[in-house]
Order: C-alpha cells, then structure tokens, then sequence
C-alpha cells in the first residue's frame, strides 16, 4: 500500500466506495462490522469509506429503534430516498405509473384510461395525470425526479422515437422521449414495452436467475421479448421480437379467437371480451374450450419458432392474460412439446399486468447504476447529480 502513487490511491477508495454501496444497497442497514465483511475492507477501510459517502450525501446513518438498550452499534443505509424514479407503461388501452425510490422499491402506483383511437394529445395528458397522482399519493413533487422510464407499444428507435405502432396508430413516428422531456424537469428513457417486461420477470419474477428467456407478452395486443446471456436483447436496429409482425407467426389475429367467441354477450365491452372466455373456459364450457384452443395453436407458432431459434432456458407466459394461466399455461407446454427438439421450462409470470411498469422501474435503476456507480463514473454526488441533468 506505501508503493501506491496518488492516482492510484484515489483509484483505490473510488472502487471501495462502489463496493460499499453496492453491498448497502443489496442488504439494507448495515454495520461497520458487516459492511467490512461483506466488502472484504478493513474495518478502519470501511469506516474511512462510509465517512466519505456520508459527506457526499450517498449514505446516512440509521437511528436506533425504539426501547433499544445500551449503546447499538452504529448501522448505516444507502440513502435511495435522495431521489425518485418513474416507470410508465404506455399501453393501447391504460396508462400504468409508478414512483419508486433509488432502489426500486415502489411507493405508489396509478392508473388512467387511455383509448386506442383517443387524440394524440388526450394520451400524453394520461400520462401527465397517472405520474401526477403517483406524486400526490407519495407527498413528492416533480422536482424530486431523477429520472422517468417509460415502456410503449410499439417499435422504439434508439433515441426514444416510436417508429411504428401497430395498435395505437397516432403514435407512429412520436418523438416520445421529446414530448416527455417536455412535461418532466429530468432524464427520461424509453423503451418497447415487452422487453421492458422481459426485464423485469429476469430481476424480479419467474425468470429470475435465467440467462436465456423468451417472454410471451400475452394480452389484448400479442408481444415478445428476449433476455440472451442474461441481457436484455434489442436487435441491431431494435426491433429484436417482433416475431407478430410475420403474418405466417398467426399472431396478428390470434385474440380474435377470444374476443370474437359466440359465448361473450354482445353488450360485453371490447376491453372485456376475451377476459370472459377466459373465464368461460375455466369454467369448462366447451364453445370458451375451443376458441382457447385456437387461440394457442397461434400463440405456439410464434413461440416454438422463438424457442428453436434461442434454446432458452425459459419461456415465460407474462402480460395481462398470465391471470388465466390456469387454463393456457398446460396447453401451451403440450403444443411446444411438439416442436421443440429440447423442451425449455414454460412459466407463468408472478408480474401480471405490472410486468411493464415495474421493468421500467428495473431499466432506471440499471441506467442509474450505470451513471453513477460504475469505475469510470462514480460514485458521482447525488448533489451533482441533480443540478447536472
């Protein structure tokens, strides 16, 4: 250690100072004691290092609890309240929002009613008031806003534009990214939303662990992503997945099937047609039977060609319509079985219709980390962080 020059010494406590937060930030509070071996430091080391990120504002020390006898240890926290994230999942017929802190964990969640064929302006004003009741329900404001993270439909450019967007027509062409940037104050990021999905089933769902998936995005609007060697893949010109644009995949008019079954009353709006054969079928009614059957015989096109181009490890049944995985999860495993030369595990996504809002949230955070806590970065005062952006 006397050997090192003053570059690397510097060098030294900025990888000491990630390994501290990172261990912080996985854990929760810790002590010095725990923090020095979690981060293999000296306990001094660690000691040196918590002081210098308790001054620059990343980590706090935690009160003691109430009652507590004698003197408690000292524990410290990182400090994910200094900042706030948004997720927003963008969708033909809801705008989803959710405020989180700088971990991820969600404070609040809203929604607004959003019409495919509603006026361009009426669904950016959705999402202004799905963010606007996350912030009221959380007491925060919209300065208190690192970052917005948004999942759309649609093929999304690299700079944050909608290039094509099959279900929601107006949003063709949408500088997405410039609109939004012009209703928050911050730094904001989008992305299709079923690779958003994908993410957060790889971080927080069934897939957690896998290193090659295929995410099944079934819901009134079919979609698909992949996670390969365990990162979320987009393609060269990101369209990576759009398997449904094929005619030959069948997944264009694969819901047809569910919405247009002879069981659903007429007066059943559109929204709610196929969620009732679903139901329908897990009751055993034979007409709800069928039209289920069909519709996964075009659902398993697409996924068996997915399946023997990746091998994934899992497949993934995520989306609005894995409530009823009761009734397509088994179905759809024989159908692969047909195809598939090795069959992956097929799994029902633990996300529901939160799988898109809580990837957003999960795509902020990696971009956080990114910005912040890497060795070429940081760890960048969370005070320069803010008046940078």
């Amino acid at each position: 250690m006397a050997n090192l020059r003053g570059g690397d010494l510097s060098r030294l406590r900025q990888l000491n100072s990630l390994s501290a937060i990172r261990a912080l930030r996985g854990a929760g509070p810790l002590t010095l004691s725990a923090l020095a071996e979690r981060t293999g430091l000296s306990r001094p080391s660690t000691k040196e290092v918590v002081d210098e990120l308790a001054q620059v504002g990343w980590v706090e020390e935690v009160p003691p609890s109430p009652g507590t006898m004698g003197r408690p240890a000292r524990r410290y926290r990182f400090r994910a309240n200094c900042g706030y994230l948004v997720g927003i999942d963008i969708g033909a017929h809801n705008v989803r929002a959710a405020l989180a802190d700088l971990d991820g964990q969600v404070l609040a969640e809203t929604r607004q009613p959003a019409l495919p064929g509603a006026p361009l302006d009426d669904r950016l004003a959705a999402i202004e008031r799905a963010v606007s009741g996350c912030l009221t329900l959380s007491g925060k404001t919209v300065a208190d806003l690192w970052t917005v993270a948004v999942g759309t439909t649609g093929i999304v450019t690299p700079d944050g534009r909608v290039a094509y967007s099959a279900s929601v027509p107006s949003w063709t062409g949408l500088d997405l990214a410039g609109r939004l940037r012009e209703m928050f104050p911050c730094e904001v990021l989008v992305e299709n939303d079923s690779r958003l999905a994908a993410l957060a089933e790889s971080r927080r769902g069934v897939a957690r662990g896998s290193r090659d998936v295929v995410f099944l995005h079934v819901a009134r609007r079919m979609g698909a992503a992949l996670i390969i060697d365990g990162r979320l893949h987009r393609g060269f010109g990101t369209a990576a997945g759009e398997i449904g644009m094929l005619p030959e995949m069948r997944w264009l008019r694969a819901t047809d099937h569910l919405n247009e079954c002879a069981i659903v009353p007429e007066e059943t709006a559109p929204e709610d047609a196929a969620g009732y054969t679903l139901a329908a079928a897990r009751s055993g009614d034979p007409v709800a039977l069928d039209a289920v059957g069909r519709y996964l015989d075009d659902l398993a096109v697409g996924a068996a060609a997915m399946a023997l181009l990746l091998d994934p490890e899992v497949v993934v049944l995520g989306g609005g319509f894995s409530r009823a995985a009761d009734v397509l999860l088994e179905p759809l495993r024989e159908r692969l079985e047909r195809s598939c030369m090795r069959m992956p595990e097929v799994l029902a996504s633990t996300l529901g219709e939160e799988c898109v809002v809580l990837g957003a949230i999960d795509y902020a955070v990696d971009h956080l980390d990114r910005q912040h806590f890497t060795a070429d970065a940081g760890p960048v005062p969370p005070q320069a962080a803010v008046t940078t952006r």
